[in-house]
């Protein structure tokens, strides 16, 4: 579909799901991006890191998408940019933090040379097309959170990408309340907002209250060794950690391969110029115990961060009984198990963890209620367009706007297309959506076999059994059968002997011109494995049958 003379949204991630963020305008025949997210992949993708938006809609339009803008840093809205950035074939916008983070993917996936970056300053705007872009500063639990002031002939977008209010962020300076009304005084026909925090009924909070919070924290642990774990993208908590560090006496080490490439990043684009000297991690354990203050990643519980390694006694950093683990970092739903097994390592070893159900030691980096009302009441739009979370959270948000005076709003999901205006909010159709993963170097469809048959060995375990025939479907061979995943450890054998003579039996029962059809005999041995497969363990597992004729 090329847009006519009309004003398009399209979501392909984000909506009906929190991250994977990958949105469309649509306008005067031309198509603009706002970010290219991906997500972390869960239990339901066995094997896989990575999962990524199908983007066959816009790869079958490309000669009218006229640029990808990126709103801000987070994995969600630019893990995929060096995956499908070359294919897409359009520059990329960004501001100077985001911009250096962008352009390291582009580097380490060798496409810097082929992809066009263009930096865009703090404040600064540009047009692509039919579409004028402003960027406008919000507080987010990064640097160069933005909004995007997309206007257009048939009107303004306010797209919120990821924010929060925030009268002392720590970095950056946010729109002021009279900035965002006078945005609003000038007529917004959409807002595009993100909806995660929906039903918190509390503001998300302030940095400068966690500056607070992790200064008394930190000082209440006088005498022991102190590891602090937060989100490595947050540069304002880092700046913060730093301060905490030179007000009680301490020494910063910095443990993970990401916090050495976020303050990196975050220094040439002119933060943390105040952050203390970083002490090496080869001479961490040189300092004195209470003088220590290392700040590590893993969080979430990941396996191979620094965190994992500390609490396994795999890490330079070593830990001892009545030293801290700071968690200035909140769970992510799906995280818990993992983030538990990371706890109770560090308690069996007489590690005390601090948690922000004990101090104000964390806050989010998305809007609660208030926040959103608030936001409402500056833009005054007349449409209101939840995106950035699951279903419940945008119906919730669509709700919340319409109290608060909103005259329309619209709940969409990934593939609907709306019209936004003349005459909208409608859905105009519903078009191609849906995922990929990223499976060793392989991108590959989410819903394909491959997973479909991974997920199913993991649940059920495969036999598989090997047999030859001759020309006349007569078995020449012995049945030979292996096992992957059957729990039948001490039966094993007289499992195996008795599928021995399922599969022969099989064989011998087929008549006619099926005794010499190879698909015939396959189908007939797997039929009689899984059988038998079902009587010894009460399930039916995978079955390969590798067959030879002579």
């Amino acid at each position: 579909m090329k847009p006519g003379k009309e004003l398009l949204f399209l979501a392909l991630g984000g909506s009906g799901e929190i991250g994977m963020n990958v949105n469309l305008y649509g306008c005067d025949g031309k198509w603009l991006m706002v970010d290219l997210g991906m997500t972390f992949a869960d239990p339901w993708y066995p094997g896989v890191d990575l999962v990524f938006a199908d983007l066959e809609f816009i790869e079958d339009r490309l000669d009218d998408l006229i640029g990808i803008v990126l709103t801000h840093a987070h994995e969600d809205h630019i893990g995929a940019v060096p995956y499908f950035a070359a294919d897409l074939g359009v520059p990329l916008y960004a501001t100077p933090f985001t911009a250096r983070l962008v352009k390291e993917k582009l580097v380490e996936a060798g496409i810097d040379k082929t992809v066009k970056l263009n930096v865009i300053q703090n404040n600064g705007s540009l047009s692509l097309g039919p579409f004028d872009i402003r960027y406008v500063p919000l507080a987010h639990s990064i640097a160069e959170g933005n909004a995007l002031v997309i206007d257009t002939p048939y009107g303004r977008v306010f797209h919120t990408g990821d924010w929060k209010l925030d009268d002392a962020p720590q970095v950056g300076e946010p729109a002021t309340p009279a900035e965002l009304t006078a945005i609003g005084n000038e007529g917004v026909l959409a807002l595009v907002c993100d909806s995660t925090n929906v039903f918190n009924d509390k503001p998300s909070g302030s940095e400068g209250a966690v500056r607070d919070g992790l200064l008394e924290t930190v000082t209440g642990l006088k005498g022991r060794r102190v590891v602090v774990t937060t989100f490595a993208s947050n540069v304002a908590r880092l700046q913060t950690l730093g301060w905490v560090a030179q007000q009680t006496g301490r020494q910063l080490c910095v443990a993970g391969r990401s916090l050495d490439r976020i303050i990196g990043a975050a220094k040439a684009s002119g933060y943390l110029k105040d952050l203390p000297p970083i002490v090496p991690l080869d001479r961490a354990m040189d300092v004195p115990r209470g003088n220590l203050l290392v700040l590590a990643t893993g969080g979430q519980g990941e396996q191979r961060a620094a965190l994992a390694r500390i609490a396994n006694d795999s890490h330079q950093i070593k830990l001892e009984s009545g030293d801290a683990v700071v968690f200035s970092s909140r769970q992510i739903p799906g995280n818990e198990l993992q983030i538990g097994r990371i706890h109770n390592a560090l308690v069996g070893k007489g590690v005390r963890v601090v948690t922000d159900r004990q101090s104000v030691i964390h806050v989010s980096g998305h809007p609660g209620r208030p926040e959103l009302i608030e936001l409402y009441k500056w833009i005054r739009p007349q449409i209101l367009v939840p995106v950035h979370g699951e279903l419940r959270h945008m119906d919730e948000q669509a709700r919340l706007g319409l109290e608060q005076g909103i005259p329309r709003a619209i709940l969409q999901k990934n593939g609907d297309l709306v019209r936004l205006a003349p005459k909208g909010p409608h859905k105009v159709q519903t078009v191609r959506n849906g995922r990929f993963v990223l499976d060793g170097d392989i991108i590959a469809p989410a819903d394909g076999p491959t997973m479909s048959a991974r997920r199913k060995l993991g649940e059920m375990g495969v036999i598989t059994v090997a047999l030859a025939v001759n020309a006349e479907g007569k078995q020449v061979s012995p049945v030979e059968v292996a096992t992957l995943g059957i729990p039948l450890d001490e039966d094993m054998d007289a499992f195996v002997a008795e599928a021995q003579v399922d599969a022969a039996e099989a064989v011998t029962r087929l008549k006619g011109e099926k005794r010499r059809d190879r698909h015939a005999i396959t189908e007939a041995v797997r039929a009689a494995i899984r059988k038998c497969g079902q009587r010894w363990i009460g399930r039916k597992p995978m079955v390969q049958v590798m067959l030879r004729t002579h």
